[in-house]
């Protein structure tokens, strides 16, 4: 019976892993904090579940910065990089203004793949105050159209603000291209 629970946590795991987009800025994130990371796995005989150090099936959302809200605005919130070749990085920075009364305060900014990833200000930003999130996109094993999103936590209301870069990937000839129907990774 064991044997069975084992084969079938790390089917899980590989599953997972093939399934999951890698992004090394959370991973890192998780170890400079000390967050302590366990999965359940299948549940043992008896119905309990079994934890696995170092992996993390339900990352822990940031959390907001408390005390008073503020308004988050945004001159764009999607920006279209057109086509791109396979392999090429593009960088956009969005530019948005505190148009609340208290100061902004963000306290992550996460793409929705680790081929996204965005780079925020850390200190608060004044009533009035204008600032940028410069957001790189690496199209590397990338091919077709692309939506990617980072979520921004800050104290605004909602917590949350999405903004997205897109485009169009065209496949490097060189390389082999996904079968057809095949899913594109993250």
């Amino acid at each position: 019976m064991l044997k069975q629970i084992k084969f079938g946590f790390l089917t899980m795991l590989t599953v997972a892993a093939l399934a999951s987009c890698k992004n090394d800025t959370a991973d890192t994130a998780n170890a400079s904090t000390g967050t302590d990371v366990t999965q359940p796995a299948a549940p043992a005989e008896g119905g309990q579940a079994i934890t696995q150090p170092g992996v993390n099936a339900n990352p822990a959302e940031p959390a907001a910065p408390t005390g008073p809200t503020t308004v988050m605005s945004f001159s764009e919130t999607e920006f279209n990089f057109g086509k791109v070749k396979a392999g090429e990085k593009v960088e956009h920075e969005y530019t948005f203004k505190n148009t609340g009364k208290e100061p902004l305060v963000i306290s992550n900014a996460k793409g929705s793949c680790g081929c996204t990833v965005p780079e925020w200000p850390k200190e608060p930003i004044a009533p009035g105050a204008s600032a940028k999130i410069k957001v790189n996109f690496d199209s590397k094993g990338k091919s077709g159209p692309q939506t990617k999103q980072v979520t921004i936590t800050a104290n605004t209301d909602p917590v949350q603000s999405i903004i997205y870069i897109k485009g169009d990937v065209i496949a490097d000839p060189n390389t082999a291209a996904p079968a057809a129907g095949a899913p594109q990774s993250h």
